[in-house]
């Protein structure tokens, strides 16, 4: 199942998606929004992956997909997606921010290096991309929204992930700070802090019996399928969420 059928709730809208290729949530927030009328553009520092994700994408929704490769610790390769979303689609209406990277180390063996590129890439990337866009969005009168990709490890405590957990954190104070800085220009800032969603590059990082263990934490049983994540950020990018700003939605039984 790849979720409900599309009722139009982004149509005519004009989305950018980071860290967009693959199969994880990114390309079922970039699939979800093309079902529900948006014209997508898909972000990614991996640009054989990007290219078959646009691709497939395009080949579905022919017309309303363009691709921009994008490292967002990179301030040059953010305005080039930002500008590049506006010289093909004429305007910026939506930033999803899903870009980020994890790993699994207890703090005393985790060195300087990675704990700066987690939070440059998690925390710092989602800073830069947000700013960009909020640039735009500003200089076409206003409107707009954005929706940052946090997890429930924002606020609960799991060993070995303290680097990601405070980068994810973080996005969840500065989606609460940003809200407020742009309410006066109607653009909306909002979260999803999914827990644990079905994703291929999982089985690589952690174990089958902590991915179960996981799971077992779940009102459900099991983890989220990427849809079911993408369904949320759909829903806070557009219209049906005009009173929301500065909220963080729990995509989990998971929350404070």
């Amino acid at each position: 199942m790849t979720g409900p059928t599309g009722r139009g709730l982004l149509a005519d809208k004009v989305v950018v998606v980071t860290a967009a290729a693959g199969a994880g949530i990114g390309s079922a927030v970039a699939r979800r929004c093309l079902d529900e009328g948006a014209r997508v553009v898909l972000g990614d520092s991996h640009e054989r992956r990007l290219g078959e994700t646009r691709d497939l994408l395009s080949s579905a929704y022919p017309g309303r997909v363009w691709a921009v490769p994008c490292d967002v610790t990179d301030e040059a390769a953010v305005q080039r997606l930002i500008g590049g979303a506006v010289s093909r689609f004429g305007r910026l209406d939506v930033l999803v921010n899903n870009a980020g990277l994890g790993g699994n180390r207890p703090v005393t063996e985790l060195d300087d290096e990675e704990w700066h590129l987690v939070l440059d890439v998690t925390l710092t990337g989602t800073f830069r991309c947000t700013r960009a866009a909020l640039r735009q969005m500003i200089a076409q009168g206003g409107g707009g929204a954005i929706v940052n990709n946090a997890s429930v490890l924002g606020w609960r405590a799991q060993a070995g992930q303290a680097h990601y957990a405070a980068a994810k954190a973080g996005v969840m104070a500065f989606t609460r700070c940003t809200a407020l800085d742009v309410a006066a220009h109607r653009i909306r800032v909002n979260a999803v802090a999914p827990s644990l969603a079905a994703h291929p590059f999982l089985a690589k990082v952690m174990s089958r019996a902590e991915l179960d263990e996981l799971a077992g934490r779940e009102a459900f049983g099991r983890a989220a399928e990427p849809w079911e994540v993408a369904t949320v950020v759909a829903f806070l990018a557009s219209d049906y969420a005009s009173y929301l700003t500065g909220e963080v939605i729990s995509v989990s039984s998971q929350h404070p």
